[in-house]
């Protein structure tokens, strides 16, 4: 199952590198995508939660790494309660 790394920009700059098991990242993704924080947690739950699931079709258990990588975005979200509509930016899919 081909995996796919996509780069975030958070609200203060910083940039994260973040794995999905799967393309399904695509179809919710795009390079340039600009949205706020909380449709990109959104997002993300679906596109995490899908790939997983496609782990678990084809191999028979759920994918722990894109579970863990949720934890970390959902982790990291939190720093930006309290940003006045904080943004993220996907800057690469790959």
């Amino acid at each position: 199952m081909p995996a796919v790394n996509f780069s975030v920009r958070w609200p203060d700059g910083s940039e994260d590198n973040c794995y999905s098991p799967s393309t399904v990242v695509r179809q919710h993704f795009k390079a340039g995508d600009t949205m706020p924080l909380n449709e990109f947690i959104s997002k993300a739950e679906i596109a995490l939660d899908a790939a997983s699931n496609r782990v678990r079709e084809t191999y028979g258990y759920f994918c722990s790494s894109a579970m863990d990588q949720l934890a970390v975005i959902k982790s990291k979200a939190i720093r930006y309660e309290n940003v006045d509509s904080p943004k993220i930016e996907i800057i690469s899919i790959n």
